[in-house]
């Protein structure tokens, strides 16, 4: 296994600081994305859907944003059968306290097609705390996952007026991966993701994308 080259401080630190450059140029550019996001157009979801929970019953889209402005749902694959690692992931990241969120008059809710005995089977067995709703039995997870591009998964962000609820942005693949920080801080670290398809020195350690990802639970205890 292959390690970087060892250099003195003074040639890292030269290293360092010309990379910086780059780091706040993508910075500035993702600021720049993001602006263009809060310039998006929104389209109202007239469709009545009623989504199951085991603690509150059923709810309606609208009931999911509990008095704020803004909604963010995850849509998780979980089936009656399956447990996606990739969405248990980005499960594992998901905040238990969401003040932070609802600070800026922001929501969060997981929907999920499975059944709520599922959902709740899971939720226990994962550790998992945030708000998590069944959609099934309604076109839910068709009309706003499937209908885009045959996806599977993904965030969609709702505003609201009053009763009125509108659908601002979707996201799927590598754009759902801003929710996990260990992506995030794999990114940081020399070896990276140590996945087949980045671009990395000769020798570095790397698999099939997404080939090591278990549910945390499932992992080797060596680890």
């Amino acid at each position: 296994m292959n390690y970087p080259d060892i250099v003195s401080r003074d040639r890292w630190q030269s290293a360092r600081d010309e990379l910086l450059k780059a780091e706040k140029e993508l910075t500035r550019a993702h600021d720049a994305l993001n602006a263009r996001r809060r310039q998006l157009p929104m389209t109202e979801v007239t469709r009545d859907y009623v989504f199951k929970s085991a603690a509150r019953g059923d709810l309606r889209l609208v009931d999911l944003f509990d008095g704020r402005d803004q909604l963010v749902v995850y849509h998780n694959m979980l089936t009656a059968d399956h447990i996606c690692p990739g969405c248990s992931q980005v499960c594992d990241h998901m905040m238990n306290n969401f003040a932070h969120l609802h600070a800026r008059r922001t929501s969060f809710a997981m929907v999920a097609r499975a059944g709520v005995p599922r959902i709740e089977e899971v939720k226990a067995r994962m550790g998992w705390t945030f708000p998590w709703v069944s959609c099934e039995g309604t076109t839910f997870h068709e009309d706003f996952v499937t209908a885009q591009d045959n996806a599977s998964f993904g965030f969609s962000v709702f505003i609201r007026q009053a009763q009125r609820v509108f659908q601002t942005w979707f996201t799927s693949g590598r754009g759902a991966e801003q929710a996990s920080n260990t992506f995030q801080l794999l990114d940081l670290t020399p070896w990276g993701r140590q996945e087949a398809w980045e671009k990395s020195p000769t020798g570095w350690p790397q698999d099939p994308p997404y080939s090591w990802q278990r549910l945390h639970d499932e992992y080797p205890a060596a680890n």
